[in-house]
């Protein structure tokens, strides 16, 4: 045993064969060359021949690829699901991807005023673009909707009674809770009503001196019908001004268009929130709006001015790239032409007659069917809402689950979903550019099983 453990090359030895064959960084050679040798022992513990240098270092080349290949990389999204949260939300518009290609290349006037040579702020490139979009009086963009409603509630709550109903008490995703928000902002959260009702008197007898917002939640990731009861916006409002605190509406997805006009259930929009009332409405960039990750914070001037002026501004503050991205896209819906230029509603306007030859190409390619599914917003935002839509069925000789398994090893990987046993793929959250890496991935698997290969 001994002597086969010494036939096993040395590191020097596949470092030597490895720099013939390219030319890698020094570190990452010798975490591949070590890597390689350390499976080479394991193999030989287990009873196998030593490989030689030109096996190990072939194993270490491999190993390379992956070490070298980005953690973070692009993948086609056949789930059907526009607002994949595990897949990055909103994918950009044209315009926005432009904008931001731009701001990185070169400097910008990101805090320089160019008019009068001095300092400027960052935050003065979204507020003007903030107000036409969303009729507020002033605007503030910050890191995410989690930090604006954190920075909302430690700013004007701090040390105070928040009122939140039962049925908004929730955890929106990734153990975010409200009650910990609330808790975290040094705000203290008084809850009323019930899972499944609360009315406006609820949140007026539970008013006191110490209470300083009424905060409204929206069910962004969740439905709660039947015997239900909500009071409107309107009537919150009004109840917050007779007793002179502050009323924030937390959105969530942030719509600002009728949702309607794209065959989809209404969600309330940011311009109703405000109409409604609220003095402050808290939104996500990266979902509905369909732009960068970003949470944004609209309604009375006065309060957004004391929120711009609050250190934590600073220190939840986006970056040149988010604001290039997020002005591009809020031009979008300025000029009208958000279901052309942005993806999110470019996806949604899709009808079902146009994904079907799509769906079909596919399914002949994996001598799969055509079925009838639905394709769903998802990412929080509108909960249950969707279109409908036709979906190539595939049955890979391991299952629904080892095809779409298969399917994740492609380069640029496809994500699909399983239901029933067979992976659905769905067209309309695949660029029409990735149909023929998609067809020829299918296909691809399926001579593979056909032969009694390795994806057999």
């Amino acid at each position: 045993m001994s002597s086969t453990f010494r036939a096993i090359p040395s590191v020097d030895a596949v470092l030597g064969e490895l720099r013939s064959n390219g030319s890698w960084p020094h570190a990452l050679a010798v975490e591949a060359a070590r890597t390689a040798i350390e499976r080479a022992r394991e193999a030989v513990k287990e009873g196998a021949e030593a490989p030689d240098v030109a096996t190990i270092s072939a194993e270490a080349e491999a190993i390379l690829e992956e070490l070298a290949r980005p953690s973070l990389r692009r993948v086609v999204n056949a789930t059907g699901v526009i607002l994949q949260t595990n897949l990055g939300r909103a994918p950009l518009s044209e315009r926005a991807m432009a904008a931001m290609a731009e701001a990185a290349r070169d400097y910008t006037n990101l805090e320089f005023d160019v008019a009068e040579g001095s300092r400027g702020s960052r935050h003065e490139h979204v507020r003007d673009l903030l107000r036409r979009t969303t009729g507020a009086d002033d605007g503030l963009a910050v890191n995410n909707n989690a930090a604006a409603l954190l920075m909302a509630l430690h700013v004007f709550a701090r040390g105070r009674e928040v009122i939140v109903s039962r049925g908004e008490a929730v955890e929106i995703g990734g153990r975010f809770r409200i009650p910990d928000v609330l808790r975290e902002s040094g705000a203290e959260l008084v809850e009323v009503g019930t899972t499944n009702r609360t009315y406006a008197e609820d949140y007026a007898n539970a008013i006191t001196d110490e209470t300083a917002a009424i905060l409204r939640v929206h069910r962004s990731n969740f439905q709660v019908t039947g015997f239900t009861a909500r009071p409107e916006l309107g009537d919150l409002a009004a109840l917050a001004r007779e007793h002179g605190v502050l009323l924030l509406d937390d959105l969530g997805s942030g719509c600002l268009i009728e949702t309607g006009d794209y065959g989809v259930e209404h969600e309330p929009t940011v311009r109703e929130s405000l109409d409604g009332g609220a003095d402050l409405t808290l939104f996500s960039g990266d979902k509905l709006l369909g732009g960068p990750q970003c949470g944004l914070i609209v309604g009375q001037g006065e309060r957004v001015a004391t929120l711009r002026r609050h250190p934590l501004a600073r220190a939840l503050r986006v970056d040149k790239l988010t604001i290039a991205a997020l002005n591009a896209t809020l031009m979008a819906y300025v000029g009208g032409t958000e279901r052309e230029e942005i993806p999110v509603w470019r996806m949604l306007a899709l009808e079902r007659e146009q994904l079907e030859p799509r769906a079909r190409a596919w399914a002949e390619a994996g001598e799969g069917r055509v079925v009838e599914s639905r394709s769903m917003i998802g990412g929080g935002a509108a909960p249950g809402a969707g279109r409908t839509t036709w979906c190539a069925a595939l049955q890979g000789t391991q299952g629904g689950e080892g095809l779409a398994r298969l399917l994740r090893e492609a380069d640029p990987p496809i994500v699909a979903r399983v239901e029933s046993g067979e992976t659905l793929l769905d067209p309309r959250t695949v660029a029409e550019s990735d149909d023929k890496h998609v067809t020829a991935t299918i296909q691809a698997l399926l001579r593979a099983q056909s032969s009694g290969g390795t994806h057999s």
